[in-house]
Parts: structure tokens; C-alpha cells; sequence
């Protein structure tokens, strides 16, 4: 049995560089509610066994807890466990092992591990506890070694296409699996609160690992849908200067369609088959809308409804998506584009550059 003080690690900075492999032995309810990139659930402790553990350590203190434990996780079950452990380390050699706290769960997998394979694997001191307080951190303001330059531009002009091809950029909608609108909702799921800003900060400490001066990141507001972006970070790369991505009307209507019907319908009709799908789809837009009802005055929302469920109807008897341009069309000068005049009047003397898809794309991959 090795020394309980040997073999764990604090170097997370050196984890998320190498994205090094990572065992949770958590239980699976607490690996839902947030874990780490890299990271696989591999429970010492299923949840009703850490259940009925809890209940012994709060009556009966950490000695008899730890009794308990052993004798529910041995032989056979012990050895499956293991098992899962080693067959897993096989593959990734670099792995290292965590809990909670860096204490008694993660330094018996530990033991039970260098036992079976004879190696000495490492698990992280302090745990999930300390590595989570470690990313969080480098989400604060004095963490921030970069200028921070936001990419705007009216709805569908492009940006988050464009961000993909920029080389310095944080592309805070996929890290919240969301395209940051009303309409913006996958059919999967966002991340926890949790996995989001772990997720966000692992993508930080390597971009800046890397030496940018500059990193990029699309104009958001405060939330993206469930997700929140943490204040002071979120208050940080706002105080950057502004690129103005412009596009005409005819391309931000293509942009739409291709990524708001287009591809959104691709996802129902994955997960739902064609006819139920498209079903879905529809709902989901048609339910996104009325909540902006308020917003965009009974007349204005009852046009760009009856022109959703012309293209809709057409769309399935006919096979023809171009109906739904107008809609599109409407939704965007009726309700986005005023919202947007109203912001950019805002910050017009932050703008530093102003151009075409291709020019803003050539100007942020030549910032260092």
C-alpha cells in the first residue's frame, strides 16, 4: 500500500495544456452536476452505496464509514471496478485519478489501481474541489492576459461561421451548445452551469498558453440560453474594441435559412425521423416566437406567423424551403435589426474595423 501523501499532483495547468485523461470516482449523481474535460466517470461508489455510506459517516464518523466501505466494495464487485480502472489507464496511460476532495475515495482507487498494475498513478491533490477552484480563477479579470476584441454584426451576417475560421477566437456558443438567439436551442442539451465554465476556461488557459495577444470572441449578451457567462469575465472581453462583420440583407437571409431551417431541421429529423421532425422543428420556432409576441406588437408577430406557416405547409407538400425566406426576412428588419441599430449606436467609437466576411476574416487571423 503506497504512502497516502505520495503520487498526487497539483499541476492543473500542465492537465489542461496536455489534456490529460482523467478518472472521476465520484458518483454518477455528482459527476452530472459538473466534471472536467477529459474527464470519464468511473464510480468507486455507485449512488445509492455512497448514499448509505453518508448516513454511517454522519452517525457513526469517518472509521466506521470507511469499514463499511470496504466490506460493500470487495470481491467480486471490487474486481469489476478495478477492472474498469485498469482497462481504461491501459488505453491512457497518463491518466490521472480524482474525488471529491482529493481524499478517501480517489487514495483507495489509487491504491487498488498501483496493486493491480504495479505503476504509480497519480490522483489530484485537493481533488475535484481544488481543480474546479483553479479553473474558476482563470476566469477572473487580473487572469486575462490578452486585449479582448468583440466580432458584431447583424443578425445572420455570419459571425459565428467566421469565428470558426479564426484561429484566436473563444467560440462561447459551442462551448454552450447554442446558437445564442431566441430561436438558438439544439435538440441536445447546453452543459451544466458547471461543465460550461469548465469547458470555457480550459479553451482560456490554452489560448493563452499559446502567446495570443489578442483573442476573439462574438458579441453575447449575458446569457446563452441556460448558460451564463460569469460577470467579470463576461464584463472583460466586452471592454474590448468592436470588428463590424457587414453583410448585405440577401446573404444574412441565405445565413439564416441555412442555419435556422436548414441545419436545425437536419437535427429533429436525426433524432425524430423526417415527418416527426419537421413536426418538432416547427413547434419549437413557432413556440420561440410567441414569446417575443410582446416585443413584436400583434400585427408585426401575426405576419411573420401567417408567412411561417405558408413556407411551413408549402414546404411539406412541395419540398421547397424558399418560403421561408420571408419570414426570415421579416423577423430579421422587424424585430433583430432595430435591436442591433440600437447597440451598435452605442459603441460606434469602439469600432476599429468594419468589412465583408472575407476582410474582417483576414484582418482577426493577422492579429497576434
Amino acid at each position: 500500500m503506497i504512502d497516502k501523501n505520495l503520487y498526487q499532483t497539483s499541476d492543473f495547468k500542465n492537465i489542461v495544456i496536455n489534456d490529460i485523461p482523467l478518472i472521476d470516482v465520484r458518483a454518477p449523481i455528482e459527476y452530472e452536476k459538473g466534471a472536467f474535460p477529459n474527464s470519464i466517470n468511473i464510480p468507486i461508489l455507485n449512488n445509492e452505496e455512497r448514499h448509505i455510506i453518508g448516513i454511517c459517516y454522519k452517525e457513526k464518523g469517518n472509521e466506521e464509514a470507511t469499514k463499511l466501505g470496504y466490506n460493500m466494495i470487495s470481491g467480486k464487485i471490487k474486481d469489476e471496478r478495478v477492472s474498469l480502472w485498469t482497462s481504461f489507464i491501459k488505453a491512457n496511460p497518463t491518466t490521472v485519478v480524482y474525488c471529491f476532495r482529493g481524499g478517501s475515495r480517489s487514495r483507495i482507487a489509487q491504491e487498488w489501481i498501483n496493486e493491480e498494475l504495479e505503476i504509480d498513478i497519480k490522483r489530484i491533490l485537493g481533488g475535484y474541489k481544488a481543480f474546479r477552484n483553479y479553473l474558476l480563477d482563470s476566469l477572473s479579470k487580473e487572469n486575462q492576459n490578452y486585449t479582448p476584441i468583440v466580432l458584431t454584426g447583424y443578425t445572420g451576417s455570419g459571425k459565428t461561421k467566421l469565428l470558426k475560421e479564426v484561429k484566436n477566437s473563444i467560440d462561447l456558443e459551442g462551448i454552450a451548445n447554442h446558437r445564442g438567439s431566441s430561436f438558438g436551442s439544439h435538440v441536445t442539451s447546453q452543459p451544466t452551469q458547471i461543465n460550461f465554465e469548465n469547458t470555457l476556461a480550459y479553451d482560456l488557459i490554452k489560448k493563452q498558453n499559446i502567446g495570443y495577444k489578442h483573442l476573439v470572441f462574438e458579441d453575447e449578451g449575458k446569457n446563452i440560453g441556460k448558460n451564463f457567462i460569469p460577470q467579470e469575465f463576461f464584463n472583460y472581453f466586452h471592454s474590448g474594441n468592436i470588428v463590424l462583420l457587414s453583410s448585405s440583407l440577401e446573404e444574412r437571409i441565405e445565413n439564416t435559412l441555412k442555419e435556422y431551417v436548414i441545419e436545425s431541421q437536419g437535427e429533429y429529423i436525426n433524432i425524430y425521423g423526417c415527418e416527426n421532425g419537421l413536426s418538432e422543428w416547427f413547434n419549437y420556432i413557432y413556440s420561440s416566437m410567441e414569446r417575443l409576441k410582446k416585443r413584436l406588437g400583434g400585427d408585426k408577430f401575426k405576419k411573420v406567423i401567417d408567412e411561417l406557416e405558408f413556407a411551413y405547409k408549402n414546404q411539406l407538400s412541395t419540398g421547397n424551403i424558399d418560403y421561408h425566406k420571408y419570414w426570415i426576412e421579416l423577423f430579421l428588419k422587424e424585430y433583430y435589426d432595430p435591436l442591433y441599430k440600437y447597440s451598435l449606436e452605442k459603441v460606434k467609437n469602439k469600432i476599429i474595423f468594419n468589412g465583408n466576411y472575407k476582410d474582417v476574416k483576414e484582418y482577426l487571423n493577422a492579429l497576434k
